[in-house]
């Protein structure tokens, strides 16, 4: 036997195990395989980031701001925010939640989804809703968010903003 069909045949007599546990606060899954008499030959520990903690809702604050405050002080955006029909923002702000969750899915949640799908659906609303607010505040403070007479122009620019905001903070939720 040559030593490709030797590797092969020692490949398949192995056998992987993973389990779920909690260390500290958090969950980790732990890999372990083991050979084909029982033998360990490599046990593997890396972090599940399926919960949305506080320093998450802070990673998510922080990445919105980087990219919310570049846009919103653009008058192109502003601008836009007036001109655009509202179905349009609409389809926008759907792409976001759509985007958003399928960062999330293939970055924390892939075939880990059907036992967290709860907190699936947090982090990704809490991720759009959080860009959501941290682009209306700063709209807030710059004056470009006319809420009495023209909370529709408002309600477009966020969610117009939200779109870049939104995808900085999920990219940011992901760096530990």
């Amino acid at each position: 036997m040559d030593t490709s069909q030797k590797n092969k045949t020692e490949e398949q007599n192995q056998k992987t195990f993973r389990e779920v546990v909690r260390i500290g606060r958090y969950l980790n899954e732990i890999i372990t395989i083991k050979d084909s008499a029982g033998n360990l030959i490599h046990k593997i520990t890396k972090p599940l980031m399926v919960e949305f903690y506080l320093r998450d809702v802070v990673q998510v604050i922080v990445g919105a701001t980087l990219l919310a405050i570049p846009v919103t002080f653009t008058e192109e955006t502003w601008k836009l925010g007036e001109t655009l029909p509202l179905l349009n923002v609409g389809i926008i702000g759907f792409i976001s939640i759509t985007f958003i969750g399928l960062f999330v899915y293939y970055n924390f949640y892939k075939g880990l989804l059907k036992e967290n799908w709860l907190s699936f659906f947090k982090r990704v609303i809490s991720t759009y809703f959080i860009s959501v607010f941290v682009v209306g505040l700063i709209l807030f403070l710059i004056n470009k968010a006319p809420l009495g007479s023209e909370w529709i122009i408002t309600l477009k620019r966020i969610v117009l903003i939200s779109f870049p905001a939104s995808m900085s903070a999920a990219v940011a939720d992901m760096i530990k």
